[in-house]
């Protein structure tokens, strides 16, 4: 059985190598579909594909966004290229003019002249270059996969507070099938006691009077309301239990509180009405906390 997931977290990698340093972060805050952003450097291209492809196949919902830092280490022995055919011709024109009574020229000042340092041309390797954006695919994945484990410890946190929400809706619409039985018999004392303050002896006012509490009993039968709650209890426990639930959780929530909307419609009591009233409470409580959920 998966575990549920937050869609909240971070993670980081690094790597090295083929004279490279890298490092990887991914981050994922809520989203109420899965949206995959990459940033990394210029001339690594293909490395967003690759990233987007990883993240798609570890998440379900949420904004993903993946940025990727790159720096070339430079190499000591090929830092420094002296081009001694410049060189030389500085060297004679120096000493022409030292002859003329000139200053002779120091060693810095010839190696700052144009041309005489080279830097060398760097030939792109393609088998190279494919094997280093490889390198740091893979560090992208690790970076994933440490948010992926961030989001199932939010998971692991949000778990308990969505049980007892929906420990407090089952709790409630318990007392509510109590009040809504209650409720019936509520509604003949009071079209009883109506009868008796209006007239008792006009022809056929009591029958009306009984057909029309009838009539509103009927319309306060609040019985398929209450059963589909308990429904939607059962059914929000299994899916705290399993993974990715956000997305039924979210349709979820839209059926509880058209049920305990529907509730406080047919109440024909303080009581109950304080009830249904309770329950859209905690449903709106437990709906904020599913938003966190992937």
């Amino acid at each position: 059985m998966s575990k549920l997931s937050g869609m909240t977290g971070f993670g980081r990698a690094d790597g090295a190598g083929q004279g490279w340093t890298w490092s990887v972060e991914a981050r994922s805050v809520n989203g109420r579909n899965l949206e995959v952003r990459f940033r990394g450097p210029n001339g690594f291209d293909a490395l967003e594909r690759a990233a987007k492809t990883a993240g798609q196949a570890r998440f379900a919902r949420g904004q993903v966004n993946l940025a990727v830092q790159t720096k070339r280490v430079e190499s000591r022995e090929a830092a420094v290229t002296v081009n001694s055919a410049v060189l030389a011709r500085y060297l004679t024109l120096a000493n022409e003019l030292a002859e003329d009574g000139a200053t002779p020229p120091s060693a810095d000042g010839l190696l700052a002249l144009r041309g005489v340092i080279e830097a060398p041309e760097e030939v792109e390797d393609p088998e190279a270059r494919a094997a280093l954006e490889a390198a740091i695919a893979k560090t992208v994945e690790e970076a994933l996969d440490a948010l992926k484990i961030s989001r199932e410890v939010e998971g692991a946190l949000l778990a308990p507070v969505l049980e007892d929400f929906i420990a407090r809706i089952e709790a409630l619409v318990a007392q509510a099938e109590t009040e809504a039985t209650a409720q019936v018999e509520a509604i003949r004392e009071r079209f009883t006691r109506r009868i008796t303050e209006l007239a008792p002896d006009a022809p056929g006012l009591e029958e009306r009077i009984f057909l029309e509490a009838a009539v509103l009993a009927t319309k306060a039968d609040a019985r398929e309301e209450l059963d589909r709650l308990t429904a939607h209890v059962a059914a929000a426990r299994q899916l705290v239990a399993s993974a990715p639930a956000g997305r039924k959780l979210d349709f979820l929530m839209q059926e509880f509180m058209r049920e305990a909307n529907t509730l406080c419609s047919k109440s024909a009591t303080t009581a109950l009405t304080g009830i249904g009233l309770e329950l859209k409470a905690v449903i709106e409580q437990l709906r904020e906390q599913v938003q966190n959920v992937e």
